[in-house]
């Protein structure tokens, strides 16, 4: 899975096989080592969500971790789809948004 961040956006690629994995077993997560210790490190992940309410995507941030979570229905339609794209809004701190993209990297080859 790859993740990009620019400005207020944050967009996760993903293989096909990453959404076959996704969609048997509702986690995708990615460890970045940043340095020597193991808590410098990165870990970012995409996770249905069983308590989400609404049909748009929603990304929480603590202690190195960046988790998209998807409502499950949302995120089973997608994943069994030829839908290619998840897209959402998120509203966060200081009347600011992030753009959330979650997509199928279909030409993926690695």
């Amino acid at each position: 899975m790859k993740l990009r961040i620019e400005d207020n956006s944050l967009r996760l690629r993903l293989s096909s096989e990453e959404v076959t994995d996704f969609q048997q077993n509702g986690r995708l997560e990615t460890i970045v080592s940043l340095g020597p210790s193991v808590s410098d490190r990165l870990i970012y992940a995409l996770q249905r969500d069983e308590n989400a309410t609404g049909s748009t995507p929603s990304v929480s941030y603590t202690s190195g971790r960046v988790v998209v979570r998807l409502p499950i229905t949302v995120a089973d339609a997608w994943a069994s789809s030829d839908e290619v794209s998840l897209s959402g809004i998120v509203e966060v701190a200081d009347n600011q948004v992030v753009h959330i993209l979650v997509e199928k990297d279909l030409g993926c080859k690695h």
